[in-house]
């Protein structure tokens, strides 16, 4: 598969929860994806700190960009949409940027596993996901 980061970057632009939020895709591989987020005063808590839904917002966009990188490049295997995700709050960042890399643990023909890890631009651990996706039907069936 040949990857077109600018097409994947235009799809995903769709998405306008995460675009509005500041996610960007940074680079994308068969074997790693990297989205990040500059942080804003419109993603802290009550508190000060980060928002957990603005980092399971970056996780969930970096997971969803790698389990549909295929289909966004042409081949014809249907969309994967996320089935169950979980999330373990690492540390508060004190960083000012997020970024958050796949890996994916195992890709079967419809259910589909990833590692999503999230560190801030000091290299603190803030956050580790695991989504689970689904691969619908094919598009051209």
């Amino acid at each position: 598969m040949k990857i077109d980061l600018e097409r994947i970057r235009e799809q995903f632009s769709k998405d306008l929860f995460a675009t509005n939020s500041g996610i960007v895709i940074d680079s994308v591989t068969e074997d790693r994806v990297v989205c990040s987020m500059e942080l804003t005063p419109n993603h802290k808590n009550s508190v000060g700190g980060v928002q957990g839904g603005a980092i399971f917002t970056l996780a969930d966009l970096a997971f969803a960009v790698h389990c549909n990188m295929d289909m966004v490049c042409g081949e014809d295997v249907g969309v994967t949409v996320g089935q169950s995700c979980s999330i373990s709050f690492l540390k508060a960042t004190r960083g000012s940027r997020l970024i958050a890399e796949t890996s994916c643990l195992s890709k079967g023909r419809r259910v589909l596993v990833y590692r999503v890890s999230v560190k801030d631009d000091l290299g603190t651990d803030i956050a580790e996901m695991l989504a689970n996706g689904f691969r619908t039907a094919k598009i051209n069936t």
